[in-house]
This record gives C-alpha cells, sequence and structure tokens, in this order.
C-alpha cells in the first residue's frame, strides 16, 4: 500500500530527511482460511518436528524433572530478548527473578520476558478459544515499565524496521498502516484457533503472520516468540514443556530473517521447513540438558552424603535446576519447609561444594549453583554450533 509521509522541516539530516516522500507499506493477505501450500520436504520437516517435540515431553529424563521447564523458559526468554538487542547472562537473569533490586535495565527487560512467557503458556493451556485480548494481554504483561509503548494496545501510527528514528526513509520493512491492524489481528485470531493443520505449521505461519502486522509500538518480537509457545501449547504438541525455539532462531539471525521474508514474499513452504528445524533442533538439545542436568542432580546428592530423600538438602538438589541463584527465604515455599530448615539444608550444601554464598547477610543471603551455569552456557555453545 502506498503512503505519503509529510514532510518535517525540523528533521536531522539533510533535504531528503525533510522532504515529503511516498513509501510502501506491506499489507499481508489474510491467513484464517488459509491452506497452506507445501513441498515434502516441509511436510517432513514439520512431522519430524512435532515428533521431537513430543518426544521432549514424554522423555524418561524429563519426567521427575519439572523444573526443566523453568530452565527451557529462562533460556527462551534470553534468546528472544537478545534477537532484541538485549543481551543477558543465564546468572544475571536468575539473579533478578529471584531479587528485585536487581531487575534493573536489561535484567528487568528480560525478566519481564520470562512473566509474559508464562502468562503465554497459562492462557494457551486454557481449554477455550484464543483472542485479541490474549495477546495483547501479553504484551501488557511485558511492557508494563514501558508506559510510552502502550502496553496492552495495538499501535496508532506507522511504525517500520531499521533505518531513520523518525522516518521511515530508509526502512527495512514497513508494516502495515495502523487502520489495518485490528482487521488483520482478528484473521490472525482466527488463524490461531483452527484445529486443522499441524501444530507446527500453524505456529510457524502465525508467528510470521504476527510479525508481518507489527501491531504494537514496541515488543512485537518478543510478543509473536510468546505466540509460538500459545499455539503449540494450545495444540497440544507441548503440554509440557515447550523448546526453546529462540535459541535456535537467535543462534542464526540471519536465516531467521530471510525466513520471515519468504513468508512475505509467498514462499510459505519455506518458511515452515526452516522453522521446524529450528523447533526440532531445540526439542532435541533440550532433551540432552534434562539428561545432563539429571547427572548433574546425582553427582550433587553424592556428594552431599546421599541425604534422605525427605531432608531439606535432598530437597533443595531437586529444586535448584528451576532457582539456581536462591536463598532460604525463597527456596522455603519450594520445598515447603520452615526458613530455619531451608537455611540449614543451603548450608550444608555450601559446605557440600554444591552451592556457594554469593552475598553477605542475614535473612536474604543468596547462594548459587555455579556448575548447573557451567552446564547452561555449553548447552547454549552446543546450539550455536549446531545451528
Amino acid at each position: 500500500m502506498e503512503r505519503r509521509w509529510e514532510a518535517d522541516p525540523g528533521a536531522y539530516g539533510g533535504r531528503r530527511a525533510r522532504s515529503s516522500f511516498m513509501y510502501q507499506a506491506f499489507v499481508p493477505d489474510p491467513i484464517a482460511t488459509l491452506n497452506p501450500p507445501t513441498t515434502f520436504e516441509a511436510a517432513d520437516a514439520v512431522g519430524e518436528a512435532e515428533e521431537a517435540v513430543r518426544e521432549l515431553n514424554a522423555s524418561g529424563s524429563v519426567t521427575g524433572l519439572e523444573s526443566i521447564g523453568a530452565l527451557l523458559l529462562r533460556s527462551e526468554a534470553i534468546a528472544s530478548s537478545r534477537i532484541e538487542g538485549y543481551e543477558l547472562s543465564q546468572r544475571n537473569l536468575a539473579r533478578a527473578l529471584i531479587d528485585p533490586r536487581a531487575a534493573r535495565g536489561t535484567a528487568r527487560t528480560v525478566a519481564a520476558n520470562v512473566v509474559a512467557m508464562e502468562e503465554a503458556i497459562a492462557l494457551g493451556g486454557e481449554v477455550r478459544r484464543l483472542t485479541g485480548d490474549d495477546i495483547r494481554a501479553v504484551h501488557q504483561t511485558l511492557m508494563a515499565a514501558e508506559p510510552r509503548v502502550t502496553p496492552g494496545q495495538y499501535r496508532r501510527e506507522q511504525n517500520w524496521i531499521g533505518g531513520r528514528l523518525d522516518s521511515p526513509i530508509d526502512a527495512r520493512y514497513i508494516p502495515p498502516p495502523e487502520d489495518e491492524v485490528e482487521r488483520l489481528m482478528i484473521d490472525l485470531v482466527a488463524f490461531v484457533n483452527r484445529d486443522d493443520l499441524p501444530g507446527v505449521a500453524q505456529a510457524a505461519i502465525a508467528h510470521a503472520q504476527f510479525e508481518s502486522i507489527h501491531p504494537f509500538r514496541d515488543g512485537n518480537g518478543r510478543v509473536g516468540r510468546c505466540l509460538i509457545h500459545m499455539v503449540l501449547r494450545r495444540r497440544g504438541v507441548a503440554p509440557r514443556f515447550v523448546p526453546p525455539v529462540s535459541v535456535v532462531l537467535a543462534a542464526r539471525p540471519n536465516a531467521y530473517i530471510a525466513g520471515l521474508v519468504d513468508f512475505r514474499e509467498g514462499r510459505i513452504s519455506e518458511w515452515c521447513a526452516s522453522f521446524a528445524g529450528a523447533c526440532s533442533r531445540a526439542a532435541r538439545l533440550s532433551t540432552e540438558l534434562a539428561e545432563e542436568i539429571t547427572r548433574l542432580g546425582t553427582t550433587w546428592y553424592e556428594r552431599a552424603g546421599r541425604p534422605r530423600r525427605d531432608s531439606a538438602a535432598a530437597r533443595i538438589i531437586a529444586a535448584l535446576p528451576a532457582q539456581p541463584i536462591t536463598s532460604a527465604a525463597t527456596i522455603r515455599a519450594a520445598i515447603g519447609a520452615s526458613h530455619q530448615r531451608a537455611l540449614g539444608g543451603l548450608r550444608a550444601l555450601a559446605e557440600a561444594g554444591v552451592v556457594r554464598q554469593i552475598t553477605e547477610g542475614g535473612y536474604d543471603r543468596q547462594f548459587a549453583a555455579d556448575e548447573l551455569f557451567t552446564v547452561l552456557e555449553a548447552y547454549e555453545a552446543r546450539i550455536v554450533r549446531v545451528a
């Protein structure tokens, strides 16, 4: 759609930047009743991805290690935020999630992404049709600390990707005009509520369409990747654990962007095959991560002197993957124990070399499971190599 950008005499730059000009905004075709074209390659890739995700959810190594879900979610949030230019380590995110005082700047942004993804997964698990309000609610959660971007509301002005901040003159991509957003989102939600497509292909198409619409002033990439979780959970492909697809996408940012371009230019099968490959890799590597964490837990248990299974120390070991930086104040709820018993268990594990005390103080002193962060760093490095 051709639109006119009105001149701004005060714009920074030369005459070209201050002049009126015409630009093309991309308006995607509706997809509510789309019968996506497919190739044998794409169909095989989607089938393999669904099998890999289902295997992750049924893996014996994951059974009994429910906390792997929290690890995968944090990895997903970090990678999804990294695509948007926010860099944060697993250690700093864990610190921000346990200590609000540490949740500033990038840490606060990524921590909000964790909460938004948790909300998206919960919404996807509800037995009802998803709505536009659900997607807006995820955006509200993600951007609650950024009132300038009107959290939970669709945009009311033209936006763009790349180029200048004050005009779309050199933009890489210009989404549809603001008055097209509501119509396109209604259509997208109708597509998301369909049950006649493979879940992975549906998640791929829904995500690409959402990114093409770019319905919010900011946070579109992160909400769009939350939408992947909503669809995979809603379709029952990932009833327990959604693999951190963003980790693989972030490892291949150029391929990810090229895939979105493929979708906009009508090469839907190519995009679905690429997305399905990312799902498969994320699921397989996540299963390997679960197995490594199981082995690490066994090592910790032996190192701690094989404590009774109902002891505070043993129960803390089981909870550490979900809370790799913790304190007695936070771990007591996880293990259902008193503050004193939780602190005693943490002290015993510190003496055994399972955790390390990282802050001073009395009531809220913090402990870190350093070896877990080493495993996570190796996992993320392996994804980069495989991708």
